[in-house]
């Protein structure tokens, strides 16, 4: 099989998908989610019961086995069984806490560059693309080291991931972002859409179809989320029935099932990163070995985050 899938193209790999056996048994795949919990698949979400309003209890995230990275960092690895090509998807999940660790943005775009994980130096223990991009450029507003580079945008659904100077993280509804500008306290700041979870609530939009959100499209995802007690959550998913080398194919979950994902990890407020071929991430674990999961292509934005030094 691998000799086959070499000689094809991503585009190419999905045809293949499409009509071998794994694509036949996507399509007698079951609607809902499941997790594997070591034993068994447990289905965890049915689309039937899709809730309005998530908690805050971490239904998913119990299944996770936190593993320590670098200090203020933990992650942890799920495998989900979905519908269609989200038949097999693993799921990678950071959870960071701001306290012991400082974020910041890299806009290449002011270097007329463009940025990957691969740029992210020794000093930086996270790594990830910040945002949705418009050909060479960010969507939206950006505030890197308390100075605007670009302006926001204004959509119903835009949010956008805030660092206060105390280097605590909130993400601001759409109908907030114009008053948070007018604050001038952010030290970074990006825009992203769509919102997945505003106060635990789901938007509409990803409740109901013909709201501007395409409900059904499947694809690789990437999405960041915060928890009551101030932690950022950071989840990615990759395509996991080929094996890790072809994980980065744009095949995975729809908006809404991202929705569920965060809700189930225990965050109160979410927003969706550019998935697709642009989403990637990278970390150190606690023996500072780089643990990486690659894009096919380079962003104007990312988001990395180093370990802040210990007082003595």
């Amino acid at each position: 099989m691998n000799s086959i899938l070499r000689g094809l193209t991503g585009v190419g790999i999905v045809a293949w998908i499409a009509t071998s056996a794994i694509g036949a048994a996507m399509v007698r795949s079951p609607e809902s989610l499941g997790v594997w919990t070591g034993r068994a698949w447990e289905t965890w979400w049915p689309p039937e019961a899709f809730p309005r309003n998530w908690n805050g209890r971490a239904t998913l995230a119990r299944h996770l086995s936190w593993r320590q990275g670098a200090r203020g960092l933990d992650w942890g690895e799920l495998e989900l069984r979905g519908a269609s090509e989200a038949w097999r998807t693993r799921l990678i999940v950071v959870r960071v806490d701001p306290r012991a660790m400082d974020l910041s943005l890299e806009p290449a775009f002011t270097r007329r560059r463009a940025w990957t994980i691969a740029d992210a130096d020794s000093t930086v223990a996270l790594a990830l693309d910040a945002g949705q991009f418009r050909q060479s450029l960010p969507w939206g507003w950006v505030v890197s080291k308390g100075e605007e580079l670009l302006p926001p945008e204004y959509a119903p659904l835009a949010g956008a991931v805030v660092v206060d100077p105390s280097g605590a993280v909130r993400i601001v509804a759409p109908d907030e972002v114009a008053a948070e500008r007018e604050r001038g306290v952010a030290r970074e700041a990006f825009q992203s859409y769509p919102m997945l979870l505003k106060e635990g609530n789901v938007p509409n939009p990803l409740m109901e179809p013909g709201n501007g959100v395409d409900l059904q499209h499947r694809d690789a995802r990437l999405a960041l989320g915060t928890s009551e007690d101030g932690k950022l959550i950071i989840a990615l998913t990759r395509f996991d029935a080929l094996g890790e080398s072809l994980g980065r194919l744009p095949l995975g979950l729809t908006t809404p099932e991202m929705a569920a994902i965060m809700g189930g990890l225990g965050c109160r407020n979410a927003v969706l990163l550019d998935g697709g071929i642009s989403s990637q991430l990278m970390l150190r674990t606690a023996s500072r070995a780089r643990r990486s999961w690659v894009g096919t292509r380079s962003v104007p934005l990312g988001l990395i985050g180093r370990p802040k030094r210990v007082s003595r």
